[in-house]
């Protein structure tokens, strides 16, 4: 069982990595390998939409995605993490997640390749956002999930959580245990 945990926050050390450590730590101790992406450490340019990937599966931009392709592909599981940046995700988590595109052909079905390696993988998220209100990371959401559904994907769920100072989740037990338990869920 491989669990990969995707991080779109440019903060390393902030409060969606310190939730999606806990995330990993849960499925680790559930028996899964685990393995994080820092995305703001990556190069990844935005889609581009040539519509060189309908036929190929290949996406025509060489950067790092065509890495983190491969390593979707190997995964098991995936867990996002990001924060809320103007009532969005970040700027690095949407160039990575419109990259998702060369999964598929022109008429938006898996590339016969890829289905068999992408069918019923678990996909979860964590968001966190500077206002009490965590409704406010519902479109990150919503995106989220809504992608899961269309690709058949298996949604595990969501944490959401409030948080604005570099660390301040760490006192936040609650959220910090919805991480880990859903860690576990990408595990079993």
């Amino acid at each position: 069982m491989k669990v990969l945990g995707i991080l779109g926050s440019p903060r390393v050390g902030g409060n969606s990595d310190i939730l999606l450590d806990q995330a990993l730590a849960g499925a680790k101790d559930s028996g899964a390998e685990v393995e994080k992406i820092v995305l703001a450490h990556k190069k990844i340019s935005g889609c581009l939409d040539c519509d060189k990937c309908d036929e190929t599966g290949v996406c025509a931009v060489k950067d790092d995605m065509l890495e983190i392709h491969k390593k979707l592909l190997e995964a098991d599981s995936i867990i996002h993490s990001v924060p809320v940046y103007f009532w969005s995700m970040t700027a690095q988590m949407k160039a990575y997640l419109d990259r998702w595109c060369a999964f598929f052909d022109a008429d938006w079905r898996w590339h016969r390749s890829y289905y068999p390696k992408m069918k019923g993988k678990k996909i979860g998220l964590i968001t966190v956002c500077g206002d009490l209100d965590v409704s406010t990371a519902d479109p990150i959401v919503h995106s989220f999930k809504t992608t899961s559904q269309f690709t058949g994907l298996k949604w595990i769920g969501a944490v959401q959580a409030s948080a604005s100072k570099k660390g301040e989740v760490n006192s936040n037990e609650a959220a910090k245990k919805e991480a880990y338990d859903l860690g576990r869920k990408t595990a079993v």
